[in-house]
C-alpha cells in the first residue's frame, strides 16, 4: 500500500512540475498549465477516494492517538 501511495504522490508532484514548466515556458498563452493542474486535482481526489476505500475495506488501519 505504501508503494501505491508513494507512486501516486510522485505522479501528482510530476503533474505539478509540468504545470510550472508550462507556465514558465508558454507565459499563459496556452491551456497546458490549466490541463496539468486539472490532472493534478483529479489525481489528488482519486488518491483521497482510494485511501477512504482502502480504509473501508480494511487494507489500511488508522494509527493515531485516540
Amino acid at each position: 500500500m505504501r508503494i501505491v501511495v508513494g507512486l501516486a504522490f510522485i505522479i501528482i508532484l510530476g503533474s505539478l512540475a509540468s504545470a510550472l514548466f508550462y507556465l514558465m515556458r508558454d507565459k499563459g498563452t496556452s491551456n497546458k498549465t490549466v490541463n496539468a493542474l486539472t490532472v493534478r486535482i483529479g489525481l489528488s481526489v482519486a488518491l483521497f477516494l482510494f485511501l477512504l476505500f482502502a480504509h473501508w475495506m480494511g487494507w489500511i488501519e488508522a494509527t493515531g492517538i485516540r
